[in-house]
């Protein structure tokens, strides 16, 4: 625990508040008043904030670190299984509130399988591309129980059928894989994780999928809980997420913004809204891609799945910005930016949200082109 930096001053007074939560005439107490909400964040909040240390513990005694080396910015062994708190803590809160209808119950057992690849991966590394076969089975097991999206008109038949399992193959494999490429600085993906959720739970709730929002507010308080003990405004984290964490968040979030309806009557709206909440992930994603395959670094899809570098949005900018906190921050502001954006969506119409996304792809741009001159200077 010590090496952890554990506060027990804060640890004792969050493990007796969850606990008094847990008992169920408080939770009934919360659903009378209305705060159900309420209620599964500060349950996620409390159950991650106290299993992260026991995580952290177990990690060390069983070795499961992560250690530095030249590519890795820190510089001594960090436990890992710091998702798995993140993990049992959304789970917790869901399950303890009866929230279990069909389309809950089946992302979150297939971000079971997620997590457990991942912490088999924690625990001895395994191949890039035995990690994305699981990744296509699970999303593949997922659209066959009708989590899909509905991008492309039905009335167009088997193209549309096609199209849209394709698209949503696209989303959930990408938006996985984004938030794991995200874990790369202290708070980053955990903080990332939880504006994400914040913003696809106000949206939920707005346009009246509470469930989706319970779920979005679950997985937004477990990162929380974990982020203590990732971002520290002094020193280095004292646990990482690994790739138990950032994968699973990454789905469940990449699950949601498929399942859920986000707009009224208004369908280009319904695709924007959760773009714009995920377009830090996205943008990243297509910009080291076009990058690596300009470059000559990756020539083939398994080297890109294989490639490994220093080379995303948050490593630029903390190359520019001289610090990896000014980086996290700057990215948590941008997220936040345009998560507003998608949030007063609920009120435009569609050439209104078409202008949203221009704002986006402008900005994106911008601070493409800035970080870069502030890397290598104004060309010649």
């Amino acid at each position: 625990m010590k090496q952890l930096r554990f506060r027990w001053h804060l640890y004792i007074p969050t493990v007796v508040v969850t606990g008094l939560l847990l008992i169920p005439v408080v939770r009934e107490s919360f659903r009378n008043m209305g705060f159900r909400w309420l209620y599964v964040l500060c349950v996620a909040y409390g159950i991650s904030f106290c299993l992260t240390p026991v995580f952290g513990g177990i990690a060390k005694y069983f070795n499961i670190l992560d250690n530095p080396d030249a590519r890795k910015s820190h510089l001594k062994a960090t436990p890992l299984l710091g998702g798995a708190a993140i993990f049992f803590a959304i789970t917790a809160a869901i399950f303890l509130n009866g929230i279990c209808i069909q389309p809950i119950c089946i992302i979150l057992t297939a971000s079971a399988l997620v997590f457990c690849v991942g912490v088999i991966d924690d625990i001895s590394e395994i191949s890039a591309t035995l990690k994305m076969m699981v990744q296509m089975t699970v999303t593949g097991g997922v659209i066959f129980l009708g989590i899909r999206l509905h991008v492309i008109p039905d009335h167009l038949g088997w193209f549309a059928e096609a199209g849209n399992i394709l698209l949503t193959v696209i989303w959930i494999i990408g938006i996985t894989n984004a938030m794991n490429f995200f874990d790369g600085m202290d708070g980053l993906a955990g903080g990332l994780g939880a504006l994400i959720a914040f913003f696809l739970g106000i949206v939920a709730f707005q346009t009246s999928q509470p469930y989706l929002g319970w779920l979005s507010l679950a997985v937004m308080g477990s990162c929380l809980g974990f982020l203590p003990y990732n971002l520290k405004g002094r020193g280095r984290a004292s646990i990482f997420l690994g790739d138990a964490g950032s994968t699973t968040i990454g789905f469940i979030l990449a699950c949601l913004a498929v399942y859920g309806e986000w707009a009224v009557n208004n369908p280009i709206v319904a695709v924007v809204s959760p773009l714009l909440i995920f377009w830090v992930l996205i943008f990243d994603m297509i910009y080291i891609t076009v990058d690596r395959v300009l470059t000559g670094k990756v020539n083939n899809v398994r080297q890109w799945l294989e490639y490994v570098g220093q080379d995303h949005l948050h490593h630029r900018l903390a190359q520019v910005m001289g610090s990896t906190k000014k980086s996290v921050v700057f990215i948590y502001l941008l997220t936040i930016c345009l998560g507003i954006s998608a949030v007063v969506l609920i009120h435009a119409g569609t050439l209104d949200a078409l202008l949203l996304v221009v704002q986006g792809l402008i900005l994106v741009a911008l601070i493409s082109v800035l970080e870069r001159y502030g890397r290598f200077g104004p060309s010649k």
